[in-house]
């Protein structure tokens, strides 16, 4: 037995250094393929410093795209939207707009086949409790659909009066259909409660990426479905950051912490309406095989356009990793890019990708005022420190930090430039909701909602503190360190 174990000893050695060997060559051949150099490295490394657990964690999600077949049936979609768009007499927004916007508009539509349309209302709604109000009375006036679809649905004390008015739409006739991402609205307390409710009161639902490999349906389990959506009869629209829960998210770690999060919502009327409502029908027959198009759907010809001075031109820009590159990315690098004056991003998780942080900072070397508004605190530990780790870059490039202050976590999701353009969705900016989450965002062309937005913004102004170059140098040298630790970790997608 000495004999052998001094005989095999060698050679299992041997045989672990080639094992490893050939787990690194895989990985310098495969990981680099359509992927960042950011992205790969950080896999690389990953799988030369732990082979085995690299290569586990890689096969587990290191697949950044959903399976071909969603894929191709988004592509089918978006050429379907672009068809009927095409066919479509849409009222002509005014073309009176700066040159590279037209050109925005242009990469936006090539991109989802939904055009910018003129003729829209949209009103802001920051009250947390007021938002779920405002849809809970649209759906009481539902005479023929209701479309909801959240990443997180819960049926708590903050949603009941929502969950009531959709089983009085569903008694008096309406079709009333809710899409709720699968892990995540999965997880939360009484989750089986929330969906047994929905079955009692007759509301048609169904999983948005559901992870059920014993069922055929299974992706990457970190691509996830991250719109907040709900549509009404066609001629209303909500759209935004909130998810349909309580303020603290139900979760008792946060209610330990005292943690309540500030959202913010719009409220739109218009021809655009029939946008956003093409995002719940696309990923309805994407999760159901159910086509609803000439059913549950009005056509933008069909609403009413708002024919004031103050109407908006808007744009519903849907991405995520169903399509064939990062929509929302591209439209907030275009954006950013085209400012001549100012740029205010708000985002609750800031984890930007090289070309984000180039343009943010080429935007401060253009002498354009750019300023962040981000939570002091953060309720996710590495997204929080990874965030971080841009501050000491951005403060000396000349950004203007705010931070917003605890118990609040400012979850809002939104920027503008100049004084007639902003965006308002569910995409963070950073490169989980860029790369390997489905969002939608909304461009607005219109002075009369950037000046609301500004409001907003100063209101995050009065309630937090500005964060100065001075008081970062500050920071203690375990915190940096942690930072940078995370800020590495954040690139492997």
């Amino acid at each position: 037995m000495n004999a052998l174990g001094a005989v095999l000893g060698p050679n299992l050695a041997w045989i672990a250094i080639l094992i490893q060997a050939a787990i690194v060559i895989g990985a310098l051949i495969f990981i680099p393929r359509d992927r960042k150099p950011t992205a790969a490295m950080a896999w690389i490394l990953l799988i030369i410093l732990l082979p085995l657990f690299g290569l586990l964690f890689y096969l587990l999600i290191g697949n950044f795209k959903l399976p071909a077949k969603r894929r191709n049936e988004q592509a089918r979609i978006n050429g379907i939207i672009q068809e009927r768009a095409a066919g479509r007499d849409l009222p002509s927004p005014d073309r009176d707009w700066p040159r590279w916007f037209e050109r925005v508009t242009q990469q936006n539509e090539l991109l989802t086949g939904l055009p910018a349309i003129g003729g829209n209302k949209a009103t802001l709604i920051g009250d947390y409790q007021g938002s779920i109000d405002a849809m809970t009375a649209e759906i009481d006036t539902a005479t023929s659909f209701v479309h909801v679809e959240f990443f997180i649905v819960a049926w708590d004390d903050t949603t009941r009066a929502f969950f009531s008015a959709m089983e009085r739409a569903v008694a008096r006739g309406v079709s009333v259909r809710l899409l709720a991402d699968h892990l995540s609205s999965g997880k939360v307390p009484r989750s089986k409660e929330t969906f047994a409710e929905l079955d009692r009161i007759g509301v048609k639902w169904a999983w948005m990426l559901p992870v059920m490999p014993f069922k055929g349906k299974y992706q990457r389990p970190d691509l996830r479905n991250h719109r907040k959506l709900v549509v009404v009869d066609g001629r209303v629209a909500f759209m935004g950051s909130q998810n349909l829960i309580n303020r603290n998210y139900d979760s008792p770690k946060n209610i330990k912490r005292g943690l309540q999060w500030q959202e913010l919502m719009t409220r739109l009327e218009g021809p655009t309406v029939a946008a956003v409502n093409a995002i719940f029908l696309s990923d309805w027959l994407i999760e159901t095989d159910v086509l609803l198009v000439d059913e549950e759907h009005v056509p933008a010809n069909q609403v009413a356009a708002d024919p004031s001075p103050d109407s908006l031109v808007c744009q519903v820009v849907p991405s995520g990793p169903g399509y064939g590159t990062e929509n929302g990315l591209r439209l907030f690098l275009s954006l950013i890019h085209g400012a001549t004056e100012k740029v205010i991003l708000t985002s609750p998780y800031f984890v930007p990708d090289e070309p984000m942080i180039y343009a943010i900072t080429t935007a401060c070397q253009r002498g354009l005022d750019v300023q962040l508004f981000v939570s002091e605190i953060g309720d996710q530990g590495l997204v929080y420190h990874a965030q971080r780790s841009y501050y000491g870059e951005l403060l000396e490039a000349g950004v203007r930090i705010f931070l917003y202050p605890a118990p609040y976590i400012l979850h809002a999701k939104h920027f503008s430039i100049d004084d007639n353009i902003a965006v308002i969705g569910s995409s963070n900016m950073d490169i989980r909701s860029f790369s390997l989450n489905s969002e939608s965002s909304l461009m607005v062309l219109g002075e009369s909602f950037v000046r609301d937005m500004r409001a907003v913004e100063q209101g995050y102004r009065d309630a937090g503190r500005e964060l100065t170059l001075e008081q970062w140098k500050q920071e203690p040298a375990k915190a940096t360190f942690l930072d940078g630790v995370a800020r590495l970790t954040s690139a492997v997608n």
